[in-house]
């Protein structure tokens, strides 16, 4: 399956992977011969169902085309659970290499309208949920010192976004964690870096489209797919992203205006 082998032999665990831009990197993370797992609830945008369905359908096309990959459901919003997805991990293929901390979800509301429970569900799977899974693979990565963290974040949490407090509010609190991994556990040979994202996924087709303008904004934002993203995830995973530590790499696919 693999095509150069940028990542051939790593084990690499992709949260949120299925759909979206974590279905397409796991996909290409395997087609460059890493061993996958692919971490999905199953749940809709706003986090609410379970559904073993999506993980297990990335698993099946990785394998149909001749790669390694296993399916776990456990949510990363809950310490014990998280603990489980890199159990998974080390149970199915004996070691961890790199964590894609891409599982999230969208609560949003204008802030003076906004919930408790709207804030705290989207802090617990993106800022949370980044903190549990990197702090169950840390151990592992420190003992054989290597190690790779890649969290999405987003230009809401860089630059803010309307209706989106909670959701920008976590983006930021990962990159700040993203950086102070990088600090910490550099002396292991473990690096942490973020992708700013921006491609055309179910979350953004929450964006409202009441105006021809809004309508021909979104044409053109669905152009960028999440494909194009993958790479990038790839190349911090592999051996030519060894130089890249503590950044935040902002990632758009296409010219919009």
């Amino acid at each position: 399956m693999s095509k150069t082998g940028m990542v051939e032999g790593k084990v690499v665990v992709v949260t949120g992977a299925g759909g979206g831009i974590g279905r397409d990197i796991a996909l290409a993370m395997a087609r460059e011969g890493a061993r996958v797992v692919v971490n999905d609830i199953g749940a809709s945008v706003a986090g609410e169902g379970v559904d073993a369905g999506p993980a297990q359908a990335v698993v099946n096309e990785i394998r149909a085309a001749g790669g390694e990959a296993v399916a776990n459901t456990d949510s990363v919003s809950q310490a014990r659970s998280a603990q489980q997805i890199i159990t998974t991990a080390m149970d199915s293929f004996g070691r961890i290499d790199c964590v894609v901390n891409n599982a999230g979800i969208l609560r949003d509301r204008f802030f003076h309208k906004m919930g408790d429970d709207e804030w705290d569900a989207v802090i617990k799977v993106h800022l949370y949920g980044a903190y549990y899974v990197s702090r169950a693979a840390a151990p592992h990565f420190k003992a054989q010192e290597s190690g790779n963290y890649i969290h999405m974040t987003s230009t809401s949490g860089l630059i803010g976004n309307f209706g989106q407090a909670n959701y920008s509010a976590a983006k930021l609190g990962v990159a700040a964690l993203s950086k102070s991994i990088a600090l910490d556990m550099l002396k292991f040979n473990v690096r942490s870096n973020c992708i700013a994202p921006f491609a055309w996924s179910r979350m953004i087709g929450a964006i409202p489209t009441d105006t021809p303008e809004e309508q021909a904004r979104v044409d053109r934002i669905k152009q960028m797919t999440p494909a194009k993203i993958a790479p990038l995830a790839v190349c911090l995973a592999s051996e030519e992203g060894r130089d890249a530590n503590g950044q935040i790499l902002r990632c758009a696919t296409t010219k919009f205006s």
